[in-house]
């Protein structure tokens, strides 16, 4: 009885310790986007005090002001915290029900069929709007099921399935590059958002369904969370501690699928943010599984910080986020396959 006892305070003292670490982790990258969101709201070309930009968010102040920080500023840093906590839980969830850190969506493929299927929508089909995210959920899910059914083979291999995410992202490549290829100049260039990610110019209709799908899945995921460490622990012992596997990889997919389809919609496929704010949420937890909540702050800190610097950091020169989230996650991306993926990627 002693020794359970004892058993006991170690794990509730190391639970205890956990939460304390998340909330930390948490509450600084809250606090960060907090600053960062404040900053983007004053920098451009209009310069605003952060006084007067406050003002202006709530509607007072100078006309111009309002305009400047509704109209422009403020939907833009919207859309960098949606978009990045978007595709940052997304890749949590990936990760953590596959057992593979390379399990990411902008890799799998899953990113490129939503792109697919949002550059068919607006090239082919001539719509926009909501059937545009539909178009995007449509061909996300159809690249999902596609990878699902070929890595299939008596069980989901985690290897296998990154393999086989890897073929399909290069053929919706392809056919993304051939409807590119055969459009009107000025039809691909309004399509080139779906192919490099950037979240200048996401308002409106699109920043409304960007929140409401962002919002929504991710309640969504807030249920599916426990089942999430059991998950990352195999399939066994998953089941041993009463999840129902299939249906709860099956869910978790699904959501993950749709938070991509939502996010490429409005933004485009912003590279390697799945990828990356997983792991880092990882590396400042110390803790081998996956925590959605701090993967999606540091994604949506992520987007916003690279967005910033895009517009700022280069002078005149104004980069897609996409761009400058590519230069950082390329090279994480390629320590992992040399270094990281032999010592801690279980090849079964």
């Amino acid at each position: 009885m002693a020794v359970l006892t004892s058993t006991n305070v170690l794990v509730a003292t190391g639970r205890a310790a956990r939460r304390r670490r998340q909330a930390l982790v948490v509450g600084v990258a809250v606090v960060a986007i907090v600053a960062l969101g404040t900053l983007g709201l004053t920098l451009g070309a209009a310069g605003v005090s952060p006084g007067r930009a406050l003002a202006a968010v709530f509607g007072t102040g100078d006309p111009v002001d309002v305009f400047v920080i509704q109209r422009l500023r403020l939907p833009r840093v919207g859309a960098a915290v949606l978009a990045g906590a978007a595709f940052a839980l997304a890749g949590a969830l990936f990760q953590s029900t596959l057992r593979n850190p390379l399990a990411s969506p902008d890799i799998l493929g899953v990113s490129t069929g939503a792109s697919l299927g949002a550059v068919w929508a607006l090239l082919v089909l001539g719509v926009s709007g909501v059937a545009v995210a539909a178009w995007a959920f449509g061909g996300a899910l159809a690249a999902a099921a596609a990878i699902w059914l070929l890595a299939w083979r008596r069980g989901l291999h985690s290897i296998r399935f990154v393999l086989v995410g890897v073929g399909i992202s290069y053929v919706c490549g392809a056919v993304l590059s051939w409807l590119l290829a055969r459009a009107e100049v000025r039809d691909a260039q309004a399509a080139l958002l779906w192919t490099i990610g950037s979240v200048a110019d996401v308002r409106g209709t699109s920043l409304t369904i960007l929140a409401a799908g962002t919002l929504g899945l991710g309640a969504v995921a807030t249920v599916l969370a426990p089942s999430q460490a059991p998950l990352a622990l195999g399939d066994d012992h998953a089941a041993s501690l009463g999840v129902r596997v299939q249906v709860a990889r099956g869910g978790a997919l699904v959501v993950a699928v749709g938070l991509v389809a939502v996010a490429t919609s409005a933004a485009g496929p912003v590279a390697f943010v799945a990828l990356v704010s997983p792991a880092i949420a990882r590396r400042l937890l110390d803790d081998g599984g996956a925590d959605l909540t701090a993967s999606a702050v540091i994604g949506a800190l992520l987007v916003l910080a690279a967005d910033l610097l895009g517009q700022h950091a280069l002078g005149t020169l104004t980069v897609p986020a996409g761009v400058v989230t590519g230069l950082v996650g390329a090279p994480y991306l390629l320590w992992l396959l040399s270094g990281r993926a032999d010592r801690k990627v279980a090849v079964e």
